[in-house]
């Protein structure tokens, strides 16, 4: 604890990618965790519902760099909706039901035929509940005041969608889908192409970009951890590059490297991977993210503080 009172924070470095559970929001996960590891600074991408599970990248320290790459990637979610029923949030947490309707007795590969439908580039219309601005105020603080306002379509793109199980009133399914896009919506459209009306019942993020189901952690697991020895639990955090791992790499000398982190242009590098990259020393230390032009002229977009790792 510092002088006066104030706690003392680390500098922590890294990435945690947190199964996040149900009745929690994203903000109170991160300081949640953040108190964990006792990190000065951190952040999370791409916010999840209190309702919702899953996967939330917590970036900590010279990781919260990479937090506009992963909001912009895309997303993998297993979603259950509930045919019949319609809620003013377009979910079950908390909404009131605004409308009822019939559920066709289709078979699973009638509803598998609605949802293939959905798949590849449309414009969707964000729902009323959602943390949007319009003239300077939340959507969702309208919403609870009764208030509804034009909202303008925004272009998503559906890249898989594959239905689990229909049975009844329940129809799980699987969606990758683009940044920006909302499960509420899209299982409010689905049930509207079925001629019914739904809500989204339980929804859990399995990916984000290059992030899977598999490197999850708990909680429960991360507090366990940390009790027992906070430095292994610091060890465990993922490297910032990790999650750029869609981007070509490149590596640079020494003395461009110092350049490089000193905010200047370098030349002379082989451009056959122009574009976005990340750059790394000789010595496979990351350095950041560059633009590569095709006359080989490396810019720096974000540098960061040397950490190892191998390309």
């Amino acid at each position: 604890m510092a002088r006066g009172g104030r706690r003392r924070y680390d500098e922590v470095d890294g990435l945690l990618l947190l199964n996040k559970p149900a009745g929690m929001t994203s903000n109170r996960a991160l300081q949640a965790v953040r108190r964990l590891l006792n990190a000065r600074k951190a952040g999370h991408t791409g916010s999840l519902d209190p309702s919702a599970t899953g996967m939330l990248p917590l970036c900590f320290g010279e990781a919260t760099k990479v937090s506009a790459f992963l909001l912009d990637a895309d997303k993998t979610y297993r979603v259950t909706a509930r045919l019949g029923t319609a809620t003013s949030t377009g979910d079950a947490d908390g909404g009131e039901t605004v409308a009822t309707a019939p559920v066709p007795e289709l078979s699973f590969d009638e509803w598998d035929r609605i949802l293939q439908g959905f798949r590849g580039e449309s414009l969707q219309v964000p729902p009323m509940y959602s943390a949007l601005k319009k003239d300077g105020k939340r959507l969702y603080e309208l919403a609870r005041k009764g208030e509804v306002v034009e909202r303008e379509a925004r272009p998503i793109r559906i890249d898989d969608i594959s239905l689990l199980e229909a049975a009844g009133t329940r129809l799980v399914f699987r969606v990758t889908c683009s940044k920006g896009t909302y499960v509420r919506v899209l299982v409010e459209d689905i049930a509207k192409a079925a001629g019914t009306v739904g809500h989204t019942a339980r929804l859990h993020r399995e990916s984000v970009g290059p992030f899977r189901a598999t490197e999850m952690v708990d909680l429960a697991a991360v507090e366990a951890l940390a009790a027992k020895d906070r430095e292994a639990l610091r060890a465990a955090l993922l490297t910032p590059d990790v999650a750029l791992q869609g981007m070509a790499a490149v590596e640079i000398g020494t003395e461009d490297g110092a350049k490089f982190c000193g905010g200047q242009c370098v030349t002379g590098v082989p451009a056959e991977n122009a574009g976005t990259v990340r750059v790394y020393a000789a010595d496979k230390v990351f350095l950041g993210v560059g633009e590569l032009s095709e006359e080989g002229a490396l810019a720096p977009r974000r540098v960061f503080k040397a950490s190892e790792k191998t390309l």
